[in-house]
């Protein structure tokens, strides 16, 4: 069952950025606020240029904003330092990307145990869990393939373990079929929705498509700096 309590709170953001030769201020985010708990999918849709993955960085703390604040696993983020940021993204959020972002030079099984090594978690102790996940992703057969040998799903799929390897309580996913087609896209998000339900984790889903947002249980839409129920069909 669901943890009511919220795994994700977002307060009052703004995030402006001067323009290009100092003239003039591109107001990208104007007093965004949002909060997802644990087990529950919200997905962000919006035009191109409307603020998505800036919102995005804000939620991880690769960006700060410039008035409010957010808060992951009840850690306010305004509090920390660059280090201690650090520590907060490798073992509170995983992320996924449309780009796949995975390290050629290391297999399967070392691109998903990435995030525990950073983490200091030795190896004996991260074997069982990598075996798991590989059985899960449906990858148990290919963990010493490397990324050039896997289809465009198959490195999805090894991008999600990634993520979630070190179980943490925020996902954060940019556009992560952009990269697939229909076929293969839809099965790497089913495969996201149950993993991420099964193990109570919060995801956050930046998107264009409104049938990938279709596995979330909220939908927002960002538009003119702002976020909004996303009940009316937009012309976009």
């Amino acid at each position: 069952m669901s943890d009511t309590s919220p795994q994700l709170c977002a307060h009052d953001l703004y995030r402006h950025y001067r323009e290009a030769g100092g003239h003039g201020e591109r107001r990208v985010l104007e007093g965004v606020a949002l909060s997802a708990r644990a087990g529950e999918c919200v997905a962000l849709l919006g035009r191109s240029g409307s603020g998505k993955s800036t919102l995005l960085n804000l939620l991880a703390g690769i960006d700060r904003p410039d008035r409010g604040w957010v808060e992951v696993a009840g850690t306010r983020l305004s509090t920390l330092g660059e280090p201690a940021l650090t520590r907060l993204r490798r073992r509170r959020i995983g992320f996924i990307y449309q780009s796949f972002n995975l390290i050629d030079e290391l297999t399967v099984a070392e691109n998903i145990a990435l995030p525990l090594a950073l983490d200091g978690v030795r190896a004996r102790d991260a074997r069982p869990r990598i075996a798991a996940m590989l059985e899960r992703l449906g990858l148990g057969g290919r963990a010493n393939a490397f990324p050039d040998q896997l289809s465009g799903g198959e490195q999805q799929r090894v991008a999600i373990g990634r993520a979630l390897i070190h179980e943490p309580a925020l996902i954060l996913a940019d556009e992560p079929t952009g990269n697939l087609d229909a076929d293969t896209g839809a099965r790497v998000l089913e495969l996201l929705a149950a993993l991420f339900r099964e193990h109570g984790r919060t995801l956050v889903l930046v998107t264009h498509s409104r049938a990938v947002a279709a596995i979330a249980d909220r939908v927002l839409t960002l538009e003119r700096g702002r976020l909004r129920a996303d009940d009316t069909a937009l012309s976009w």
